[in-house]
């Protein structure tokens, strides 16, 4: 069965260039992300690209923290009852790119991963995970991270499985 999502951009920022490469890119990392949950329901996401600023205005006022973090989620579907042929709206995925292109380069695996990973990351969280409700969620999360991470095509770190090196 072929899956039916519509991914929404926006680009509100200019510190990186926002290619077809990289909507392909976060695009295949939302679909499998899909697949890997067997998530089959028609639905909806939309992808916001921010930069350092952005984010952490956006941190400041809807978490109350004031200072940027990599990509912030804000799930809609648990909130939003099903309609009945009608698409699911998962929520939005806001991701800093500037604070993405300086985590791949630290980490040592590039803009690509490391935009693919937080893509992931958010994606898991729009569909009800939340690695900060225990160790043992955080651990489930992690591993489901990781093998969606790999079916992408980008290797895994250990640290990544094991949850060393968190910020």
């Amino acid at each position: 069965m072929k899956q039916s999502v519509k991914i929404y951009f926006a680009n509100e920022q200019t510190k990186k260039d926002v290619t077809r490469e990289l909507r392909a890119l976060v695009r295949k990392a939302i679909r499998t992300t899909l697949r890997y949950e067997d998530f089959q329901s028609p639905c909806e996401v939309s992808v916001t690209f921010t930069d350092d600023e952005g984010i952490r205005r956006l941190n400041a006022d809807y978490r109350g923290i004031d200072r940027a973090t990599d990509v912030l989620s804000f799930p809609m579907a648990e909130d939003t009852p099903a309609i009945p042929g009608c698409p699911v709206a998962l929520g939005d995925i806001v991701l800093d790119l500037e604070r993405a292109d300086r985590q791949g380069e630290e980490y040592g695996h590039g803009f690509e991963r490391e935009t693919a990973f937080l893509t992931v990351h958010s994606m898991l969280h729009l569909l009800g995970y939340d690695h900060e409700t225990g160790e043992e969620d955080e651990r489930e999360m992690r591993a489901r991270q990781s093998a969606i991470v790999a079916l992408c095509g980008y290797p895994v770190k250990d640290s990544e499985i094991k949850g060393v090196g968190d910020e």
